[in-house]
């Protein structure tokens, strides 16, 4: 079977009980990510990086969307720092992390949050993107890993 889009545990965590992500319900578009370890994002600090032990691959004209779980902000105050996460195609096996996919959020309470190892914390949808008429030629490779792209 010819490989298309999935996800694989990232070499570092194999050792570990790493679920990759898995849709709920045939209608439901996003794959459920779940926290690979125990965090607290604590109250007023800077965003916190949640780790999920996950990569993902896919074809050359599509990205994973990560979104947060519609019950995170309301039920829990976890509030998704970049609004969305894009995971570039070619993340995926890059030099600095080998595409770790980690989530990236804030607290909205007074309280410190826990976020428990096995906690569904976001979800990730595949989607398909498309580039302009006369783009000019994009000739610069993936150099890092997280935030590598740009300032």
């Amino acid at each position: 079977m010819k490989r298309c889009r999935g996800f694989e545990v990232v070499s570092h965590y194999r050792d570990r009980e790493v679920i990759l992500p898995s849709r709920s319900t045939k209608g439901s578009a996003g794959y459920d990510f779940q926290a690979l370890e125990d965090t607290v994002v604590p109250v007023g600090s800077k965003p916190c990086l949640v780790p999920t032990g996950i990569k993902a691959y896919m074809p050359e004209d599509e990205f994973l969307q990560l979104a947060n779980r519609s019950s995170n902000p309301g039920k829990k105050g976890l509030i998704m720092a970049n609004g969305i996460g894009v995971v570039d195609q070619d993340y995926y096996n890059n030099p600095d992390n080998e595409g770790h996919i980690c989530f990236l959020f804030m607290n909205g309470t007074d309280e410190p949050i826990l976020i428990r190892k096995g906690d569904k914390i976001g979800q990730g949808i595949f989607l398909r993107y498309y580039t302009i008429d006369n783009e000019e030629q994009v000739d610069s490779s993936r150099s890092g890993g997280f935030g590598s792209t740009g300032v």
